[in-house]
């Protein structure tokens, strides 16, 4: 029991870790390039307007 909590101890720490890399990393070429920093933010956009829509459907649904 105790090495299964420890590997999962140890797969959260390294995915906090690549995620951090991967932060730093991004925030760095998002400072200096406009066009990518465009790009991103229509793709979050895109992405805030399909989960809106998802949740309207699965709202609608419930009803």
């Amino acid at each position: 029991m105790y090495r299964e909590t420890m590997g999962i101890v140890k797969g959260i720490g390294i995915g906090m870790a690549a995620a951090a890399a991967a932060t730093a990393i991004g925030a760095k070429m998002m400072k200096d390039n406009k066009h990518l920093r465009r790009s991103v933010q229509r793709a979050m956009d895109a992405v805030g307007q399909a989960a809106g829509d998802v949740v309207g459907n699965v709202s609608s649904m419930m009803r």
